[in-house]
């Protein structure tokens, strides 16, 4: 049986939506009010194509099966799963997700890919079926990277969650169901505590960017693509494990290595920080490191996927 995707707001996550859907064999319509919309997802689907062909296209894959609508009313008709991308601003979200709610069939999931609202405010001015707004928040690009984290608000059930989980399975993802709500949700509450330690370190002078990054790439970031944060410090632990990473290393926690609060973004800490970032893209375009990236996740994935096969139940136990 054919699915069909329906996608509000065609920015990076909202192609890169468009992208893995179309790759798992679905059908897209798609909404967005910029003229130029259009053209920029095919655009953006082409060049992404060659990395999920080499993931693997599920049969009817093709780029052909998106259809680009007037209305956001006329793309929800006959989805299977709707998905909302507009920019994060709560007003907006809620009056995009309350018009979404009104005509889109009650049975209808409505997954935000808000990276930082709770989904009992979005779900305010829903009236018709709130409880089916959910957050799904993915991670960019959202085509490749198959995390997706599920978060229901107050009117959310049980049903609704698991239904959540079958269709981005479906999809290929993996979703990660949220315990309880909080702004931010997981990953990105993680992700920015070392963005503002970053920041930090470029602005006291310890360090450039190029040389941060370095410092993830060939340090902790390779341990964390196979085993996260907890797992990894199990480790430092020797054969005792954890309690004894954290007897022998848990009172350095109370020293003040790290600084809570993201430094105030000066004209001088900007500069520094685009500076740095032009001169490690050293005049590549965005989509030729777009290329580059996607070529590193779809061989890291598959290194993932045979040190680890055991991930692929996870989500079972979620």
């Amino acid at each position: 049986m054919s699915r069909q995707l329906s996608v509000i707001g065609t920015g990076v996550i909202g192609n890169g939506w468009i992208a893995r859907a179309l790759a798992r064999g679905w059908d897209v319509v798609a909404f967005d009010p910029a003229p130029e919309a259009p053209q920029r997802t095919r655009a953006f689907v082409d060049n992404a194509w060659p990395s999920l062909t080499r993931l693997g296209l599920a049969e009817g894959a093709s780029p052909e099966r998106l259809t680009f609508v007037e209305s956001p009313e006329a793309a929800v008709a006959g989805a299977d799963l709707i998905q909302e991308n507009v920019p994060e601003r709560l007003d907006l979200k809620r009056e995009i997700l309350a018009a979404l709610d009104a005509a889109a069939e009650p049975e209808v999931l409505i997954g935000s890919s808000t990276s930082g609202f709770k989904p009992s405010d979005l779900q305010q001015d829903c009236t018709r079926a709130p409880g089916r707004v959910i957050v799904a928040h993915p991670f960019n690009p959202v085509y490749l990277l198959p995390l997706v984290e599920l978060v229901g608000g107050d009117a959310t059930t049980t049903e609704h969650t698991r239904r959540g989980q079958a269709l981005y399975r479906e999809l290929a993802m993996r979703p990660l169901v949220v315990r309880r709500e909080i702004e931010g949700h997981i990953a990105d509450r993680l992700m920015e505590a070392l963005w503002r330690e970053a920041l930090h370190l470029v602005n006291d002078g310890v360090a450039t960017t190029e040389e941060i990054d370095a410092a993830v790439v060939y340090g902790c970031g390779l341990r964390w693509s196979l085993m996260g944060t907890f797992l990894t410090f199990h480790l430092a632990g020797g054969e005792p494990g954890m309690r004894h990473m954290l007897e022998q290393f848990g009172p350095a926690l109370k020293l003040p290595w790290t600084k809570l609060e993201a430094p105030e973004l000066t004209d001088e800490l900007i500069d520094k920080v685009v500076a740095g970032c032009e001169h490690q893209a050293a005049g590549r375009p965005v989509s030729e490191l777009d290329r580059r990236r996607d070529d590193f996740l779809v061989e890291l994935l598959d290194l993932v996927q045979k040190y680890w096969p055991e991930a692929e139940g996870l989500q079972g136990r979620i």
